[in-house]
């Protein structure tokens, strides 16, 4: 009990006269390292990031992507796309280009890959090992939400479902999130930013969002691949 008291005396006298001692230089430092493993993350993987704003009959369709292909390939959310006469997407550069849907998950999963032509090698995001995710883990979230384009917002995972195969997170998911990536500390994407938990019919965040687990995504990816080369190769 008096060495609690005694670290809590000290910390408060470092507090009060802008002292230094091991402790808090300890604390310090953890604070500074996990801040700057966040920076890195975000400015290794948001190049890859992009948005996508798409024209349905509802009215426009704004969402996130990733790039999972340098050729151009993207990974985003089917409900962001499905059905669109047209949809454009916007690069971390600013330059835009008119997207061609070449797969479709469903709902249920809610995934679509889209295709941009480019000349360009674009920068791609790495992809984790959902099996792997744990609750408690710190997690962080880049997406375009209500069209602010790469934001980044950071969080846990807050429970795993596995009855409906999804992976909740706190980390603010809010509409234009969807088809964004969830990444772990490792810099890899772990899940698909899908939707968010509204009671009161309230379209904002309230701390309870939901992903895709990025192995579904990976299953569907080799799948609708496999699928458009045999179609390539049926058509010539």
């Amino acid at each position: 009990m008096r060495k609690f008291w005694a670290i809590t005396i000290l910390f408060l006298c470092c507090y009060l006269f802008n002292l230094d001692c091991g402790y808090c230089g300890i604390l310090n430092n953890a604070t500074y390292d996990e801040d700057a493993m966040i920076t890195k993350i975000y400015e290794k993987s948001t190049p890859a990031v992009v948005l996508i704003e798409a024209d349905l009959k509802e009215g426009l369709s704004s969402g996130t992507g990733c790039i999972i292909d340098a050729s151009g390939i993207i990974l985003t959310s089917s409900h962001v796309v499905e059905d669109a006469p047209s949809v454009q997407v916007t690069i971390s550069t600013g330059e835009v280009f008119k997207g061609k849907i070449i797969s479709v998950m469903g709902k249920d999963n809610d995934l679509a890959l889209i295709k941009i032509k480019t000349n360009k090698i674009l920068p791609t995001i790495e992809l984790g090992d959902s099996e792997k995710v744990k609750v408690g883990q710190k997690v962080l979230a880049i997406g375009n939400p209500f069209g602010f384009s790469g934001t980044l917002t950071t969080g846990i995972v807050s429970r795993i479902d596995y009855t409906k195969n999804k992976i909740q997170t706190d980390a603010a998911i809010n509409p234009g999130n969807s088809g964004g990536p969830i990444i772990n500390i490792h810099g890899e994407v772990i899940g698909i930013s899908q939707s968010i938990y509204n009671p009161d019919n309230n379209i904002s965040n309230i701390g309870i969002g939901f992903a895709v687990p990025i192995n579904e995504a990976k299953n569907f990816i080799k799948l609708s691949l496999a699928n458009a080369k045999l179609s390539k190769t049926n058509t010539d």
